[in-house]
């Protein structure tokens, strides 16, 4: 998809650190601008609130996209959660983090409860890659290597731009009807899928959720914007996964 690079400078206007992520000329995300990527996770587990894990086990979640780790930190701070697995695909951003590059979110990848996977996310929803020699020989490829067909309370990713603006055009199946039914597979019933985009809520795509989901809502999640003088927003969508009589396929 092109190289990846991590940059930390001085904004002048606020005497602060920067962190920011560049693939190719391309602007990923920069540690300025957070508050959406907190209330993916914030807003993903919110829906979660009337969902009691079995026994005590705690919740389980999934993180597609490691980035500059803001999602995966505030999954952490939520006392339910027992278990997070971060998929990232690009080597480098899970090297930033082991090699704690980025203070605001150190101690990240050091979490006992953390686990960091060098993947392709939409790959591993798919179930198309390979999955532990020693496994069984119908155990389906999912997020989490060691124990394949494992599911989880939340999936929340934030990989592309938008479900129409993505980072390389094999992620485009991932965004329609057959793409999320395979994606229900890696939830337990009552789990939730959070998504986040940096465009205003899509209905085309709210659509193309509420083929396999339920309560699906687009949160629009507005912040100052101090570069431009005025507010700029994101959309986190929100769906929970309540299998039918019929199971995805």
């Amino acid at each position: 998809m092109g190289v990846i690079s991590l940059r930390r400078r001085l904004e002048p206007s606020r005497q602060v650190d920067v962190y920011e992520v560049k693939l190719g000329d391309e602007f990923l995300m920069s540690s300025l601008f957070t508050v959406a990527e907190i209330e993916l996770a914030r807003l993903g587990l919110a829906a979660l609130a009337d969902t009691a894990p079995e026994g005590d086990r705690g919740l389980e979640v999934v993180v597609g996209g490691l980035g500059l780790g803001y999602t995966a930190r505030t999954v952490l701070e939520d006392p339910r959660v027992a278990s997070l697995v971060v998929v990232e695909a690009i080597e480098e951003v899970i090297d930033w983090h082991e090699r704690r590059l980025l203070p605001e979110v150190d101690g990240l990848a050091t979490d006992p409860r953390t686990r960091l996977v060098h993947g392709d996310f939409f790959a591993l929803a798919r179930g198309d890659a390979d999955v532990p020699t020693d496994a069984p020989s119908d155990a389906p490829a999912g997020f989490d290597p060691k124990q394949p067909g494992r599911r989880f309370d939340a999936i929340l990713l934030d990989i592309d731009h938008t479900p129409r603006h993505m980072l390389h055009p094999s992620h485009a199946a991932f965004y329609t009807g057959s793409g999320l039914r395979q994606l229900v597979r890696h939830l337990r019933p009552g789990g939730v899928f959070a998504l986040w985009s940096d465009d205003p809520p899509d209905p085309d795509f709210l659509d193309v959720l509420r083929e396999g989901f339920v309560d699906v809502e687009a949160h629009v999640v507005v912040f100052p914007n101090f570069l431009t003088g005025g507010e700029s927003s994101n959309t986190v969508y929100v769906a929970n996964y309540v299998p039918s009589s019929n199971p995805p396929t």
